[in-house]
């Protein structure tokens, strides 16, 4: 006779994880509108979606393994070395092989209080432990991290514009952070939402990868109208490039994702259409709510914006009150420890001034 309290077990540690608590989405056939994911408002490149039906034809062999036409369109629009390139299943996959690569039992992983909340997932799955690290009204402090370093540090998570604060570091700063840092610490430089940025002091982290050895950047396609695909890349030095190879899946990005974001990739001008989209509608619903002083929206870089409220009630009850009327929004209190704030995707025309109608109209009630 069989005990059945005897099972597998997980690793020490893993059961004591959180795991990642995905935004909300509405209910089969509701016309709901999802503005808790981050994704694109204007839909896909129709350069992308070509690509991806073409891809139908192949569905019976399996894809090249190396991802070489997309690294080669990367390589061609962001003007770097295709052989530098990784692709993987969306930016997380890349996380995590960087994640099982340098880090392990003993060792220690720095990140600021509010960055994107995959970091301590994939740390503590390695055996090692995050420092967190206060920011300075919601961005990350510099000083503050370099002050964390332990000789147990061997990597920095930094989300540049940062998820979910939309705030983020000028190239000045970054560069005084990887100048503080040992040569043997990782700085893995998460630009997800690169393309949305507009503030001029403001570098994707391509130059400083090929300055130093000890800095990857990582990317995505998920926020561009790709995120169905599951299409991430990083960009890092040969011995960086070469460790992550040895260990990804042989296959780990599909053959329709590999041709849609090697078509999205080339389509600049649908993805400066959705950067100008973005960029009016984000500083519009910041203006729009920053002018009630029962609203503080914390200027954004990124396809979102971060809005603060009095506290964790009104935060609550102007979810309910917004997903009641469809609008479904993201709530950071669980899962970021802001729970007096909500995170609003950029949508629509429609869908902002639906948010800010809403909001404007709970403060009359209030």
């Amino acid at each position: 006779m069989s005990d059945d309290t005897i099972r597998p077990v997980p690793q020490p540690g893993i059961l004591d994880i959180a795991p990642y608590l995905p935004g909300k989405s509405g209910a089969p056939g509701s016309n709901a509108v999802k503005l808790s994911a981050n994704e694109s408002p204007l839909g896909a490149s129709p350069r992308a979606m070509e690509a991806f039906r073409a891809a139908a034809d192949h569905l019976d062999i399996y894809p090249e393994g190396s991802s070489r036409l997309l690294r080669t369109a990367l390589g061609e629009v962001h003007g770097i070395d295709p052989e530098l390139i990784v692709c993987g299943n969306g930016s997380d996959d890349l996380l995590h092989l960087l994640a099982q690569c340098y880090l392990g039992e003993g060792d220690e992983a720095v990140m600021s209080r509010y960055g994107f909340s995959v970091y301590p997932i994939i740390t503590r799955a390695t055996g090692a432990a995050i420092v967190m690290v206060d920011e300075d009204d919601y961005t990350a402090d510099v000083d503050a991290l370099l002050a964390a370093v332990r000789p147990k540090t061997k990597v920095v998570w930094l989300a540049n514009p940062n998820n979910p604060t939309g705030t983020y570091l000028p190239d000045a700063e970054i560069r005084r952070l990887h100048a503080g840092l040992r040569p043997d610490i990782l700085l893995v430089i998460d630009n997800a939402y690169a393309e949305y940025v507009t503030a001029e002091d403001f570098t994707v982290a391509t130059a400083l990868v090929r300055e130093a050895q000890n800095v990857v950047m990582v990317r995505t396609f998920s926020k561009m109208g790709l995120a169905a695909a599951r299409i991430g890349w990083m960009f890092g030095p040969a011995p960086i490039v070469d460790a992550i190879h040895r260990i990804r899946g042989p296959f780990n990005v599909n053959l329709p994702a590999q041709l849609a974001g090697a078509a999205a990739a080339r389509d600049v001008e649908f993805t400066a259409r959705l950067k100008a989209h973005n960029a009016q509608w984000r500083d519009w619903i910041t203006a729009e709510l920053n002018q009630s002083n029962h609203f503080r929206v914390v200027p954004s870089q990124a396809n979102f914006v971060m809005v603060m409220f009095p506290d964790a009630d009104h935060a609550a009850l102007a979810f309910q009150t917004l997903l009641e009327r469809g609008l479904i929004v993201r709530e950071i209190g669980a899962s970021y420890g802001i729970p007096d704030g909500l995170r609003i995707s950029i949508g629509s025309e429609q869908a902002m001034r639906g948010v800010v109608g809403i909001l404007k109209a709970l403060v009359k009630i209030a």
